[in-house]
């Protein structure tokens, strides 16, 4: 790992074939296999050839590091308003600790809710696929996707005048969806997405359903609305 880790944790390598019965209480199933513990108490297990990004996301999840509490605070800040002194704490905590992901994350994040999307997205990119793909880069991916769609500039009301004017166009009907999930509307942002669904499949190479399944992710399936939502989609296509 890097020297910044030094003394974070400790690594153990067990030859299983020597301590059998250490497997068995373990419940070893399968090697190479990781298991992650911390206060005495297993908090993630991963079996299988790993790359060190791999890894290192899941260590990121468990080691407390001096940044959570930049973090936490920036989090604070933009809350209360005060964004520019949110952005400025993440990035000298970035500069502090360069290889700590989650703080890049953060930022883009943050970048993001500032209406600076191509600065979020050029942050995201740097990423390593590993951290891309968690929850909350995947998340963020699903937003910068959202907000792509939509015309700059427009307003919610302008969006939804264009579907009054014009209520058959799916063009009109999808963009208001884009602009409820980015509101956090996100049970407007579903109706949108089924209209269009229901009433012109085709639409933007299967742009409506994409759509859904993409609002699903960003929700993720422990939002109790979620499974409704999929069983209402899954009717809609059969």
């Amino acid at each position: 790992m890097q020297d910044a880790d030094a003394g974070a944790f400790a690594l153990a390598k067990v030859n299983t074939d020597e301590q059998r019965e250490l497997s068995r209480a373990h419940n070893i199933r399968s090697l190479p296999t990781l298991r992650l513990y911390k206060n005495g108490e297993l908090v993630e297990e991963i079996s299988g050839a790993q790359t060190e990004s791999t890894l290192r996301v899941m260590l990121d999840r468990h080691i407390d590091r001096a940044s959570d509490q930049a973090r936490e605070q920036a989090r604070e800040l933009f809350a209360a308003g005060q964004h520019e002194q949110a952005l400025a704490l993440l990035q000298a905590a970035r500069e502090s600790e360069p290889d700590n992901h989650l703080l890049t994350l953060d930022y883009a994040a943050l970048r993001f809710k500032t209406g600076n999307t191509d600065s979020a997205a050029q942050l995201l990119d740097t990423l390593p696929r590993d951290i891309r793909e968690e929850p909350a880069g995947a998340g963020l991916r699903a937003l910068l996707d959202f907000a792509a769609q939509l015309p700059a500039g427009q307003t919610v009301p302008a969006l939804e005048q264009a579907v009054n004017a014009n209520p058959g166009d799916s063009d009109s009907r999808h963009r208001p969806g884009c602009a409820y999930v980015l509101q956090d509307d996100y049970a407007l942002a579903r109706d949108a997405f089924m209209y269009v669904l229901q009433h012109d499949r085709g639409y933007g190479d299967d742009a409506a359903r994409k759509s859904l399944l993409a609002l699903f992710n960003l929700l993720g399936e422990s939002d109790e609305r979620v499974g409704a939502w999929r069983r209402s989609l899954f009717n809609a296509l059969h």
